[in-house]
């Protein structure tokens, strides 16, 4: 299991950084870190039941607690604080960034939501 050296949120609160070993290191958005949060809440309690996450451009991280050795709690501006990211599902997140966003983006797309709150998209044909 990756284990970061040092897990540092940016003073505007809307980034996560994680620094490994190796000189391997993360910057992942608060905005991702929310949407691809762990919880039952995002992810459901099964294959399927996924709940998509939109209007949340703007989410900034308000704290972090440390859940044991294996994981961190992350509490968003927005209220949600269910999600416990274990050090893997971390490496995992910045790993695979770029795949990750861009299924996101298109589901949002699919979807006809929005990552800013208080939008609505319109599908033209």
């Amino acid at each position: 299991m990756p284990v970061p050296i040092r897990v540092v949120v940016s003073e505007k609160k809307d980034t996560l950084s994680l620094e490994y070993q190796d000189q391997v290191s993360f910057t992942l958005s608060a905005e991702y870190l929310r949407v691809s949060s762990p919880s039952a809440e995002v992810r459901g309690h099964g294959r399927g039941q996924e709940v998509l996450q939109f209007g949340k451009r703007d989410v900034k991280i308000a704290s972090l607690v440390q859940s044991g050795h294996y994981a961190i709690q992350i509490i968003f501006n927005d209220g949600h604080d269910s999600g416990i990211y274990s050090w893997d599902y971390l490496f995992d997140l910045g790993s695979n960034h770029s795949q990750n966003w861009a299924e996101y983006v298109e589901r949002l797309h699919q979807a006809g939501h929005s990552r800013d709150a208080g939008s609505q998209v319109i599908k033209l044909p």
